[in-house]
């Protein structure tokens, strides 16, 4: 499972008072706390939020962290469930964000559009998959997780994460496909 340097000890110090030890746990795991609450949200800002109320939850929970098992699974449930409770909870937005345009070193101004182009179309594919294949293709193609991690985290045999890998990939080359006829 991943995991920072020692997670079971952090977390042992951590459940004794030790803030400074919960720091370094949320230090190292705060890059795949917003990701996996970001596959939950659309916002980046309300994933970012989200993730701070699973960490704050942790914290008030970390006595109940058993460290014989993964901290990061524990932690990215807790960080789920305060996604989806935020989504549940979120009044509908009347604004939208504007995206930030920032051209590459040494990138002509067609390449610029066409990445640009190509990650808005991989959001809006993304973003029309289901909750749970959207979060296994992050985890397993963005974070780097096992089949089995993954079933792990999201309560479903290691069968079930294959599967829906499978779908969601597919879903998104059918979703993608146009986007390489237009640019031919």
């Amino acid at each position: 499972m991943r995991g920072g340097p020692d997670d079971a000890e952090l977390a042992r110090r951590a459940a004794k008072g030790d803030s400074d030890a919960f720091g370094e746990l949320v230090d190292w795991h705060a890059g795949s706390a917003r990701r996996v609450a970001r596959t939950v949200l659309d916002d980046p800002h309300d994933a970012d939020d989200a993730a701070q109320e699973g960490f704050l939850a942790a914290w008030q929970a970390i006595d109940k962290y058993d460290p014989r098992q993964p901290f990061a699974p524990w932690l990215l449930r807790i960080v789920i469930n305060e996604a989806r409770d935020l989504r549940r909870r979120r009044v509908v937005r009347t604004t939208t964000s504007i995206p930030l345009s920032v051209e590459a070193p040494g990138q002509s101004p067609e390449a610029a559009a066409d990445a640009a182009l190509i990650g808005d179309r991989l959001r809006v594919a993304l973003a029309g998959l289901p909750e749970r294949q959207r979060m296994v293709v992050m985890l397993f193609d963005a974070e780097g997780w096992a089949h089995a991690e993954i079933g792990g985290l999201l309560g479903i045999p290691d069968g079930t994460v294959r599967s829906e890998l499978h779908h969601a990939r597919r879903a998104l080359r059918q979703s993608l496909e146009g986007l390489w006829k237009e640019r031919s």
